[in-house]
């Protein structure tokens, strides 16, 4: 079946193409074949303009061969409101509100590829309903520093995590006829200096800790574009770098999709031209909030682009790989006839914003109190009279800040309307700290009055009360949980350390809910006997919370990072600044492949909350682990088998840990690392026998004599455990 085109006279009348003939491009075929046909039709000019922006969000199609243009928006966890053609102010639609969904550190914290494949189903479904044909995410970055401002939109620390969970992500949002754009591609470990930090690291850094993400995300996600990073590595700038763009992603990985800057990530036109961009977004501003008096004519990939073509600079063939791959994206989502029509806000979506919400809260702690002999969670209502909520973040919209992440909902469920909404008039509340209006920019400054006040009212209260939930943490403004800066104190801000030490002396039945995206120093963590790791949870966050403090849901969330106890305890700030954060020009990963638990583990310094940590309100028991062989070789596999019971009176889910660790080598290896994971679900009584597979793959490490992975023959160990810290079995085979 043939679709017909109409040549615009509009064309015509700019001067620069002939009176055209009705055109005919034959949507029947496969995609490759249209793209063939539609090239061979296509100017040069109209070449160029597919690989540039036309307005904020949107990069040009071609009118005349009916070829639509490209419409982009901020993901990760949501759509993004509707923002102006050519300014950062945003549009005020009354139809662009949309589901909030946790932020991607709680779905990593799921350990969960089913919670993963149901947002990334629902994100779809929402930006094909919004008609937007690029979602910007997942964030796949890792997390390296406990500062770094955007690590609330990454999957955590560690690379076979990440990649196991971007995969459903992915495929299900493609399914809906919207790519993702993977970022930010590579090395993009920090806000602070962003836009020119260069970063230094290892080849085995570079290809074990921060490209498995990415590799996935292209060979088994399929990812259709890839947004490029700010930084530069090894002297080139992210978004035109030939290594990470040319050899490693287009050749060795043979990602046949697009690469989009950062919104200003690109700066040269002739590596952009050479090295593998074929969008390029956002030029000459900083990507969120400055303007530019240049036209998108004057970016690096328009006229200038243009010229170095007609002038023989750079190759032709440059700008036919570029167009077709764009091409290619266009057929996939603006003219795929077979996407479905999407929906946005539904019951089913808040549904699945609240199931991903409710796997990924973690547990941290939960002791007994003075003479009870019971935690004091889940929350039994009939125990008590009085409860009261305290902190800021318990009526915060923390929707609001974050950078590009910023959203704008239809419904949001606050911390404090969720636990009323179980407990009712027992409910009492008080602000307790203040963090000021959201903003990006400058840090608001709250009076010492104001937070002395807050906190003397809060306490009063809390003598009173028969029990005190504080809902605190950080937010998203800047200096914290936000784009383009990162967090300047390890510690938590706005005096909630002192808020802690002051709740807890009045009354010991004390719940700490930190909500972030990111750890935080605990100087008080003996003092308080419940912590729960709240994340950002989207639009039916105040519910997830409520469903897990009253014992609704058990919670089943693992760490996907380490908390340090203190800042100089993680590997990135164990050596000097040039490690973190640079001398503003350049920054060294000194810590190399030991990054996260690897850190503590090899290092032998413990984290205060070991990453995989996350308490149960049941207990499971390990049996012992046993292997298929005592040998493996090297075209072979062999599993490992262990059975885990739920010992306790209450349903639950547990989350099974394999780590592996080679017990001697010619170069540095961690003490152990995550080869594989299963998450199950066991009624009280119940016993599972989980089974693992080790390949040889999983044995390997990046030889950087050789260029490529291998392993050495000698003793491995498989530990089994319910997290890189609480190793329940031990067992020994040799690689042959």
């Amino acid at each position: 079946m043939k679709r017909l085109f109409i040549a615009l006279c509009c064309a015509c009348s700019a001067g620069f193409l002939p009176a055209q003939t009705p055109v005919y491009l034959d949507d029947s075929q496969p995609i490759e074949a249209r793209v063939k046909d539609a090239l061979s039709r296509m100017t040069l000019e109209e070449k160029v303009k597919l690989c540039h922006a036309q307005s904020k969000f949107s990069s040009a199609g071609v009118p005349r061969l009916g070829i639509p243009e490209v419409w982009m928006s901020d993901g990760p966890h949501g759509v993004r409101a509707e923002i102006n053609w050519n300014d950062w102010g945003y549009s005020n639609w009354t139809n662009d509100s949309i589901t909030a969904f946790p932020a991607l550190t709680c779905l990593a914290a799921t350990w969960n590829p089913e919670m993963s494949a149901k947002y990334g189903k629902a994100l779809g479904e929402e930006a094909r309903y919004r008609e937007k044909d690029v979602i910007l995410g997942p964030g796949v970055n890792i997390y390296r520093t406990p500062l770094n401002g955007r690590n609330f939109e990454y999957m955590g620390e560690d690379p076979y995590l990440a990649a196991t969970l971007c995969v459903p992500y992915i495929q299900e949002v493609q399914k809906n006829g919207v790519a993702v754009s993977v970022k930010h591609y590579a090395l993009n470990n920090q806000e602070l200096w962003r836009g020119h930090i260069d970063v230094e690291c290892s080849d085995r850094a570079l290809y074990e800790i921060y490209l498995p993400a990415f590799k996935a995300a292209v060979q088994q996600g399929g990812a259709w574009t890839i947004m490029g990073a700010y930084n530069k590595f090894r002297g080139q700038h992210a978004c035109h770098n030939e290594l990470l763009l040319q050899k490693i992603l287009k050749q060795d990985w043979k990602f046949d999709g697009v690469v989009v800057t950062d919104w200003g990530g690109a700066h040269d036109t002739y590596e952009a031209a050479v090295n593998g961009l074929d969008i390029e977004m956002g030029s000459y501003t900083n990507g969120l909030t400055s303007e530019s008096a240049f036209t998108y004519e004057d970016y690096y990939l328009a006229q200038s682009y243009y010229n170095m073509l007609r002038s023989g600079k750079v190759p032709m063939s440059t700008i036919d790989d570029k167009a077709a791959r764009i091409l290619r994206l266009i057929f996939r989502t603006a003219m795929n006839r077979n996407k479905p029509y999407g929906s946005i806000v539904t019951e089913e979506h808040y549904a699945a914003a609240r199931e991903i919400g409710n796997e990924g809260i973690v547990l941290l702690k939960n002791a007994l109190v003075q003479k009870k002999q019971s935690p004091l969670l889940p929350i039994v209502a009939d125990k008590y009279r009085r409860i009261l909520v305290v902190g800021d973040n318990a009526t915060r919209f923390l929707n609001q800040g974050g950078g590009s992440s910023e959203l704008k909902v239809k419904d949001m469920v606050s911390p404090l309307e969720g636990l009323r909404a179980v407990y009712g008039d027992k409910i009492q509340y008080a602000k307790g700290y203040a963090a000021g209006r959201p903003m990006y920019g400058n840090v608001e400054q709250i009076p010492q009055a104001v937070t002395d006040s807050l906190r003397a009212e809060a306490v009063a209260m809390a003598q009173e009360a028969d029990l005190v939930i504080l809902v605190g943490g950080l937010n998203k403004n800047h200096l914290q949980d936000c784009e383009a800066g990162d967090r300047e104190d390890y510690g938590l801000p706005f005096g909630q350390d002192e808020l802690i030490e002051a709740l807890q002396a009045v009354n010991k039945n004390l719940v700490l809910v930190l909500l972030s995206g990111n750890a935080v120093e605990m100087p008080w963590v003996s003092k308080v006997p419940a912590i729960v790791q709240g994340w950002y949870l989207g639009s039916m966050g105040g519910h997830s919370l409520a469903d897990v403090l009253s014992g609704k849901v058990n919670p089943s969330g693992k760490l996907p990072f380490s908390f340090p106890a203190k800042l100089t305890d993680n590997g990135a700030h164990s050596f000097d600044a040039l490690a973190y954060p640079g001398d503003s020009i350049k920054e060294v990963y000194k810590e190399d492949i030991l990054v996260g638990y690897r850190w503590h583990d090899t290092k032998k310094v413990p984290a205060l909350f070991s990453f995989g940590h996350g308490l149960s309100y049941t207990t499971f028991s390990y049996g012992k682990p046993t292997a298929s062989s005592k040998t493996i070789s090297a075209d072979g596999s062999l599993t490992i088998t262990v059975p885990v019971k739920n010992t306790g009176t209450t349903f639950g889910k547990e989350v099974v840990q394999l780590y592996v660790g080679d017990d001697k080598c010619s170069v540095l290896r961690p003490t152990k690392e995550l080869k594989h994971f299963q998450k199950i679900a066991l009624q009280p009584g119940e016993e599972q026998t989980v089974t693992f597979t080790i390949a040889p793959d999983d044995l390997k490490f990046y030889n950087e004599t050789l260029g490529d992975w291998t392993s050495e023959p000698g003793k491995f160990k498989a530990y089994v455990g319910a997290s890189s810290s609480d190793i329940r079995g031990v067992v020994a085979f040799e690689l042959k």
